[in-house]
Protein backbone atom coordinates (compact mmCIF):
# COMPACT_ATOMS: atom_id res chain seq x y z
CA UNK A 1 0.00 0.00 0.00
CA UNK A 2 1.73 3.44 -0.71
CA UNK A 3 1.55 6.54 1.53
CA UNK A 4 -0.67 8.36 -0.27
CA UNK A 5 -3.57 5.66 -0.24
CA UNK A 6 -2.52 4.91 3.40
CA UNK A 7 -3.58 8.70 4.18
CA UNK A 8 -6.51 9.07 1.75
CA UNK A 9 -7.74 6.09 3.67
CA UNK A 10 -7.06 7.70 6.96
CA UNK A 11 -7.55 11.54 6.42
CA UNK A 12 -9.22 12.40 9.57
CA UNK A 13 -6.56 10.90 11.42
CA UNK A 14 -4.01 12.37 9.21
CA UNK A 15 -5.55 15.89 9.91
CA UNK A 16 -5.35 15.54 13.59
CA UNK A 17 -1.45 14.89 13.09
CA UNK A 18 -1.23 17.92 11.38
CA UNK A 19 -3.11 20.24 13.29
CA UNK A 20 -0.92 18.81 16.64
CA UNK A 21 2.11 19.25 15.05
CA UNK A 22 1.24 22.87 13.87
CA UNK A 23 0.40 23.84 17.68
CA UNK A 24 3.12 22.15 19.30
CA UNK A 25 5.21 24.21 16.65
CA UNK A 26 3.89 27.33 17.64
CA UNK A 27 4.53 27.22 21.40
CA UNK A 28 7.55 26.23 20.95
CA UNK A 29 8.15 29.24 18.72
CA UNK A 30 6.70 31.77 21.23
CA UNK A 31 9.03 29.87 23.07
CA UNK A 32 11.98 30.89 21.66
CA UNK A 33 11.17 34.28 19.94
CA UNK A 34 8.88 35.63 23.18
CA UNK A 35 10.60 38.19 25.92
CA UNK A 36 11.96 36.50 28.68
CA UNK A 37 9.53 36.68 32.01
CA UNK A 38 9.87 39.46 34.48
CA UNK A 39 11.31 38.72 37.78
CA UNK A 40 9.86 40.30 40.42
CA UNK A 41 11.97 43.17 41.88
CA UNK A 42 10.33 42.24 45.56
CA UNK A 43 12.77 40.82 48.49
CA UNK A 44 11.11 39.31 51.46
CA UNK A 45 7.87 37.12 52.17
CA UNK A 46 4.53 38.72 50.64
CA UNK A 47 3.03 40.86 52.75
CA UNK A 48 -0.74 40.04 53.93
CA UNK A 49 -3.82 41.96 55.38
CA UNK A 50 -4.63 42.60 58.95
CA UNK A 51 -6.62 44.27 61.22
CA UNK A 52 -5.67 45.79 64.60
CA UNK A 53 -8.32 46.92 67.84
CA UNK A 54 -7.55 49.39 69.85
CA UNK A 55 -4.41 50.69 68.65
CA UNK A 56 -1.97 53.54 68.73
CA UNK A 57 0.03 55.14 65.68
CA UNK A 58 2.89 57.42 66.04
CA UNK A 59 3.87 59.30 62.87
CA UNK A 60 7.43 60.86 62.87
CA UNK A 61 9.36 63.33 60.89
CA UNK A 62 12.29 63.01 59.26
CA UNK A 63 13.99 64.63 62.15
CA UNK A 64 12.90 61.76 64.25
CA UNK A 65 10.25 63.45 66.16
CA UNK A 66 6.81 62.78 66.80
CA UNK A 67 4.60 64.57 64.04
CA UNK A 68 1.20 62.52 64.23
CA UNK A 69 -0.76 60.19 66.75
CA UNK A 70 -3.75 58.56 66.05
CA UNK A 71 -5.82 56.53 68.29
CA UNK A 72 -8.83 54.54 67.48
CA UNK A 73 -10.61 50.93 67.75
CA UNK A 74 -10.17 49.31 64.36
CA UNK A 75 -8.00 49.48 61.30
CA UNK A 76 -7.42 46.85 58.45
CA UNK A 77 -4.66 46.98 56.13
CA UNK A 78 -6.30 45.00 53.02
CA UNK A 79 -4.91 42.20 50.61
CA UNK A 80 -2.58 44.03 47.66
CA UNK A 81 -3.32 47.64 49.32
CA UNK A 82 -0.86 49.21 51.78
CA UNK A 83 -3.00 52.00 52.64
CA UNK A 84 -4.55 51.97 56.06
CA UNK A 85 -8.05 52.26 56.62
CA UNK A 86 -9.43 53.61 59.99
CA UNK A 87 -12.49 53.45 61.83
CA UNK A 88 -13.73 56.37 64.37
CA UNK A 89 -10.27 57.83 65.13
CA UNK A 90 -9.36 60.32 67.00
CA UNK A 91 -5.93 62.30 66.70
CA UNK A 92 -3.44 64.60 67.93
CA UNK A 93 -1.27 67.04 65.57
CA UNK A 94 1.46 68.06 68.08
CA UNK A 95 2.61 71.96 67.64
CA UNK A 96 6.15 72.76 65.83
CA UNK A 97 6.45 75.88 67.72
CA UNK A 98 7.56 76.28 71.60
CA UNK A 99 4.54 77.66 74.06
CA UNK A 100 1.76 76.61 71.22
CA UNK A 101 -0.23 73.68 72.19
CA UNK A 102 -0.82 70.51 70.21
CA UNK A 103 -4.38 70.27 67.91
CA UNK A 104 -6.63 67.07 68.82
CA UNK A 105 -9.24 66.10 67.01
CA UNK A 106 -11.67 63.12 65.66
CA UNK A 107 -13.79 62.22 62.46
CA UNK A 108 -15.91 59.03 61.35
CA UNK A 109 -12.90 57.15 58.96
CA UNK A 110 -9.51 58.28 58.26
CA UNK A 111 -7.02 56.74 55.22
CA UNK A 112 -3.58 57.18 55.15
CA UNK A 113 -1.58 56.45 52.15
CA UNK A 114 1.39 53.69 52.32
CA UNK A 115 4.21 56.28 52.26
CA UNK A 116 2.34 57.66 55.56
CA UNK A 117 2.67 61.59 54.12
CA UNK A 118 -1.02 61.90 52.86
CA UNK A 119 -4.23 61.23 55.38
CA UNK A 120 -7.94 61.68 54.28
CA UNK A 121 -10.31 62.46 57.56
CA UNK A 122 -14.00 61.24 56.21
CA UNK A 123 -17.26 62.55 57.11
CA UNK A 124 -17.40 65.00 60.18
CA UNK A 125 -14.43 66.50 61.36
CA UNK A 126 -13.97 68.49 64.58
CA UNK A 127 -10.49 69.81 65.84
CA UNK A 128 -9.56 71.31 68.84
CA UNK A 129 -6.53 73.75 70.32
CA UNK A 130 -6.70 75.09 74.24
CA UNK A 131 -5.85 78.36 74.81
CA UNK A 132 -2.77 79.72 75.38
CA UNK A 133 -0.34 82.59 76.09
CA UNK A 134 2.13 83.43 73.74
CA UNK A 135 5.42 84.95 74.83
CA UNK A 136 4.42 88.91 74.20
CA UNK A 137 1.41 87.58 77.16
CA UNK A 138 -0.82 87.85 74.35
CA UNK A 139 -3.81 85.69 75.10
CA UNK A 140 -4.83 83.31 72.31
CA UNK A 141 -8.79 81.46 73.24
CA UNK A 142 -9.73 78.35 72.73
CA UNK A 143 -10.10 77.23 69.25
CA UNK A 144 -12.62 75.03 67.68
CA UNK A 145 -13.15 73.97 64.53
CA UNK A 146 -16.16 71.91 62.54
CA UNK A 147 -16.09 70.60 58.62
CA UNK A 148 -15.57 67.58 56.75
CA UNK A 149 -13.54 65.47 54.65
CA UNK A 150 -10.15 66.59 55.01
CA UNK A 151 -7.24 65.96 52.86
CA UNK A 152 -4.47 66.75 55.08
CA UNK A 153 -0.09 66.32 54.86
CA UNK A 154 0.56 65.44 58.61
CA UNK A 155 4.17 65.85 58.12
CA UNK A 156 3.70 69.79 56.94
CA UNK A 157 0.87 70.11 59.31
CA UNK A 158 -1.44 72.03 56.17
CA UNK A 159 -4.83 70.64 55.63
CA UNK A 160 -7.95 71.41 53.36
CA UNK A 161 -11.50 70.98 52.78
CA UNK A 162 -13.73 71.46 49.66
CA UNK A 163 -16.76 71.32 52.13
CA UNK A 164 -18.31 74.07 54.63
CA UNK A 165 -16.40 75.00 57.71
CA UNK A 166 -17.47 76.79 60.76
CA UNK A 167 -14.27 78.06 63.38
CA UNK A 168 -14.75 79.09 67.09
CA UNK A 169 -11.87 81.34 68.59
CA UNK A 170 -13.09 82.95 71.90
CA UNK A 171 -15.66 85.20 70.47
CA UNK A 172 -15.30 85.26 66.92
CA UNK A 173 -16.22 82.82 64.57
CA UNK A 174 -15.49 82.27 60.82
CA UNK A 175 -17.72 80.19 58.06
CA UNK A 176 -16.52 79.52 54.89
CA UNK A 177 -17.31 76.62 52.47
CA UNK A 178 -13.86 75.31 51.49
CA UNK A 179 -10.77 75.81 53.71
CA UNK A 180 -6.83 75.74 53.66
CA UNK A 181 -4.97 75.33 56.92
CA UNK A 182 -1.61 75.81 57.66
CA UNK A 183 -1.57 74.93 61.89
CA UNK A 184 2.27 75.80 61.95
CA UNK A 185 1.77 79.70 61.25
CA UNK A 186 -1.87 79.62 62.24
CA UNK A 187 -2.60 80.28 58.57
CA UNK A 188 -6.31 80.17 57.34
CA UNK A 189 -8.13 80.90 54.19
CA UNK A 190 -11.92 80.48 52.97
CA UNK A 191 -12.53 79.81 50.00
CA UNK A 192 -16.22 81.14 49.25
CA UNK A 193 -19.29 82.56 50.96
CA UNK A 194 -17.09 83.54 53.75
CA UNK A 195 -18.01 85.62 56.85
CA UNK A 196 -17.24 86.14 60.48
CA UNK A 197 -18.10 87.58 63.97
CA UNK A 198 -15.28 90.06 65.26
CA UNK A 199 -16.08 91.92 68.50
CA UNK A 200 -14.52 94.70 69.57
CA UNK A 201 -11.49 94.48 71.06
CA UNK A 202 -11.56 95.32 75.12
CA UNK A 203 -9.29 98.22 75.83
CA UNK A 204 -6.25 97.65 78.38
CA UNK A 205 -6.75 99.12 81.78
Amino acid sequence: MSLVTYLRDRRLTAAIVVVALALVGGQVLEWWLGPAPKTSDFIGPPRSGYVLHNFTMWAYDIDGLPNFRMVAPHLERRDGDDSLYINTPTYLIPSKKPGIPDWDGNSLYAWVNKAGDLLKLQGPVYMHRPPYTDAQGTLTPETTMHTSEVTAWPKENRMVTAEPAHIVQGERTINGIGMRANLNDNHLELFDESHGTFPPRKRKS
